[in-house]
């Protein structure tokens, strides 16, 4: 093709992204219907984000998709009586070339989204209070305050922090929701109200409550009621301290971003079958064990795990030193940004709170390294089956793009990718499919986790599970 053909390729479909867009923001905002390409969202995104997750397809499907393909679908969708739904136009226009076999697009698409024009499948919004707002309470603001346009699932009310000797808390707090060194800036508006002592971000009213204990507190007075208290302090970790939420006027739940004692752990996608209505406290476990536990469960499921060993190479944290000082933990307390730091993991053990049958089949070890984000878990498994490289590849793509486990597991084939290329990534794990190495019952997967935007998915996840918003998810995976 000439220099003149490509560029009128690209300006066509930039033209056609570029109509996709208000029709993905009027279906979300007016019904409440995300939209995504292959499970890539579109709501809220660009026309170069829209294109590039057509070009994503190609690398884990094995064919081209196209705005061409999809727009159509798009169109038809939003003329149809879809609401409450997460559609993927993609997945849709893929299945329509294969398995259309003459029909009109709209009728094959009225028998897909069947179930998803129900005029009485909307929820309730559920007011939300983040208890702290460090690096994954920021998160989750974030996350929280992005999906919030359609006016359903979950309303971020207020975070509760303890007050800083500065004169202009309120401003740090903004700033720190405003920047971020690793994610990047917040994409909207924050404004400080001092006279409410509130933050207004992107047109939602966000209380800032100061507090030194959890169990004092009348949200109520706030306008909050039957509120689910999201803890990321990780101060509280067992039944008896996070119960303290408890017995503050307008609670009714709470989450632990953090492994818990004597609660359930979920990790979305495997237990979350689990969670029950008079379940008060419950935790969404570690960034590990969600990294780790779907693609166990994927690979015990279909080979059996005879016993394995996971070694954790992980971002250092905020309870590491920056230079070396005294730590009440082994190592912890030498310079996090100069040394790898061999330390301990819980989440080989912790695995059997979401997976019982893999109870005493694992052990694990983590090395802390200097980075400021995104870790790898290396999966060093004996199996009951043999199993070939190119096989157990296939597999775990298929996982990551058409199963019930789509959300938790990713799958990527770049021979370049670097731990900075998984920052963002939504995914509890990805698999690196071009480094897995397999010899006869045995192999090695390596999974990418975001340690903190992915982790915080995952809790947003467990919250949208615990208020009943889960969107139903389109084409139904088998």
């Amino acid at each position: 093709m000439t220099q003149e053909l490509i560029l009128a390729d690209w300006n066509a479909r930039e033209a056609i992204a570029e109509a996709m867009v208000p029709l993905v923001g009027r279906l979300y905002r007016d019904r409440n219907v995300e939209i995504s390409i292959f499970g890539r969202l579109i709501v809220k995104r660009s026309v170069i984000d829209i294109l590039k997750a057509h070009r994503f397809v190609r690398q884990v499907e094995g064919e081209e998709l196209s705005v061409v393909d999809t727009f159509p679908v798009l169109e038809a969708v939003s003329e149809m009586g879809v609401n409450n739904a997460h559609i993927d136009i993609g997945k849709l226009a893929v299945k329509f070339r294969a398995e259309g076999n003459g029909r009109a697009l709209k009728e094959f698409l009225e028998i897909e989204l069947e179930g998803a024009s129900d005029p009485d499948s909307d929820t309730p919004s559920t007011d939300v209070v983040l208890y702290g707002f460090g690096r994954i309470g920021r998160l989750l603001a974030r996350l929280m305050i992005d999906r919030s346009g359609a006016g359903h699932s979950l309303s971020l009310k207020a975070i509760v922090v303890r007050k800083g000797s500065a004169a202009n808390d309120l401003e740090k707090r903004a700033s720190l929701l405003r920047r971020d060194s690793v994610h990047g800036s917040f994409k909207g508006t924050i404004l400080v109200d001092e006279e409410s002592q509130s933050l207004i971000v992107n047109g939602n009213l966000i209380k800032v409550i100061f507090a030194d204990s959890p169990d004092n507190i009348d949200y109520t007075q706030y306008g909050i009621n039957n509120a689910l208290v999201i803890d990321n302090t990780g101060k509280w970790r067992d039944e008896a301290g996070l119960s303290l939420h408890l017995k503050s006027k307008g609670v009714a739940r709470v989450i632990l971003t953090a492994p818990g004692k004597g609660v359930k752990n979920i990790v979305m996608g495997v237990n979350d079958s689990d969670v029950v209505d008079s379940d008060k406290i419950l935790s969404a476990a570690s960034c590990t064990t969600n990294a780790i536990v779907p693609v166990l469960k994927a690979m015990n499921d279909k080979y059996g795990v005879a016993n394995g060993h996971v070694e954790t190479v992980h971002s250092y944290t905020n309870d590491q030193n920056l230079i070396d000082n005294y730590h009440k933990g082994d190592r912890r307390g030498r310079a996090a940004g100069l040394n790898m730091v061999l330390t301990e993991t819980g989440a080989a053990k912790a695995v059997a709170k979401a997976l019982p049958e893999l109870e005493g089949k694992l052990t694990g070890n983590a090395i802390r390294v200097p980075t400021p984000n995104v870790s790898m878990a290396i999966l060093n498994l004996n199996l009951e089956k043999e199993v070939e490289k190119e096989e157990l590849n296939d597999y775990l793509r298929n996982i990551a793009l058409h199963s019930k486990l789509q959300k938790q597991v990713d799958y990527s084939n770049s021979p370049e990718a670097v731990s900075s290329d998984f920052v963002g990534s939504r995914a509890a794990g990805v698999v690196d499919g071009l480094a897995t190495i397999t010899s006869g019952k045995s192999c090695v997967l390596y999974v990418w986790y975001d340690n903190e935007f992915g982790y915080s998915c995952q809790v947003v996840r467990l919250a949208q599970r615990i208020a009943k918003c889960t969107l139903p998810a389109y084409p139904i995976e088998a």
